[in-house]
């Protein structure tokens, strides 16, 4: 085995932004939507479900996204302890984006878009694998439809500025589709709403706002008529609006956004070097060299390069596609790729 130290110029380390479809098959825009039967039937679907691109039953079915309702009160889901009045898992799922998400994490905060606070969240939390490092803001798109009401299209709304909070750059929700350049809910329910929700590209989240949704539809909403029975199941009714009713079509438009770092390794052999093998087998048992015609013309075949600490650990391997001629008359370039 031959060893070369490396020179600090042979190093270069890379960056590059990579965009791909967020959903499963390579598919930017997921228009079937499915749910496991058994957890729609329990309790816990009335706040929380998971949502699959097929059929549940399918060998290929595979999490795409989850839906769940988040209430400051606690309504819309039986308590934990009938003597703990708002103990429940809707109290839960509330507090516990609150705490993600905003920077404000008293007891008594909720959830404020576009400066209007309130007391109930629809949350869509996209499969880790599905967004990778992050969501690509300006390819959100997702079409609501309640009980064969009108489609409403939500998009993350570009900001002049980035605005950060605790869970990273985070934007707001509006209406209007992906070419819509103005947000289309009607001023009044802007103003006694704010924003449909918060849009946190960072961390696979985004947070719908039930005011908004539970408008009317002459305002721009979806009446969806959020319940919020004091310890009773409630109605995970978003994932209602997100599949659509039987005469209408809904989508969700999605890809992911990444940053792929690359080592690149110049390894070079130049006319003087690695032309004589290391391998023991080419020696005889008493040590004389078994093919003579190498005397002359010594000559090897690279099939690997190996990278090496200064304690002589090895650290990565690459493996040519087949092996490479060197002798005193050829040079070789050879460039590792290492991506992480």
């Amino acid at each position: 085995m031959s060893y070369k130290r490396l020179d600090p110029e042979d190093v270069l380390i890379s960056a590059e932004s990579v965009t791909a479809p967020a959903w499963t098959g390579n598919t930017v825009s997921l228009t079937t939507f499915f749910t496991s039967s058994a957890q729609e039937a329990s309790s816990s679907g009335d706040y929380y479900l998971d949502v699959y691109q097929t059929g549940s039953t399918l060998d290929n079915a595979e999490v795409q996204f989850s839906v769940l309702y988040g209430d400051y009160k606690g309504s819309g889901s039986l308590l934990y302890d009938s003597a703990v009045p708002g103990y429940s898992p809707t109290s839960v799922n509330y507090s516990t984006y609150k705490n993600l998400i905003l920077e404000d994490k008293s007891a008594t905060s909720k959830f404020s878009f576009n400066g209007v606070e309130s007391e109930k969240i629809y949350v869509i939390n996209i499969n880790r694998a599905r967004y990778k490092q992050n969501m690509l803001p300006t390819t959100f798109q997702l079409q609501l439809s309640y009980v064969g009401g009108p489609v409403r299209t939500l998009r993350s709304e570009i900001p002049s500025s980035l605005v950060f909070n605790d869970a990273g750059r985070v934007y707001n929700i509006i209406s209007g589709s992906l070419t819509d350049s103005t947000d289309l809910m009607p001023s009044a329910t802007k103003t006694e709403s704010g924003s449909f929700g918060l849009f946190q590209p960072d961390i696979g989240v985004i947070v719908l706002n039930g005011n908004a949704l539970d408008a009317s539809i002459a305002d721009g909403g979806l009446l969806l008529g959020t319940a919020r029975g004091s310890d009773t199941d409630g109605n995970n009714k978003l994932y209602k609006a997100i599949s659509g009713s039987t005469t209408t079509d809904t989508s969700f438009r999605l890809s992911s956004d990444e940053t792929l770092t690359s080592n690149f390794v110049f390894v070079r052999a130049r006319n003087s070097e690695f032309n004589y093998s290391t391998n023991p087998s080419i020696l005889t048992g008493s040590g004389e060299l078994r093919y003579t015609y190498l005397v002359d013309n010594p000559r090897t075949y690279i099939t690997t390069v190996g990278l090496y600490n200064d304690n002589n650990d090895l650290l990565a391997v690459a493996k040519l596609s087949r092996p490479l001629l060197k002798d005193s008359t050829r040079e070789a370039l050879i460039r590792v790729k290492l991506d992480y």
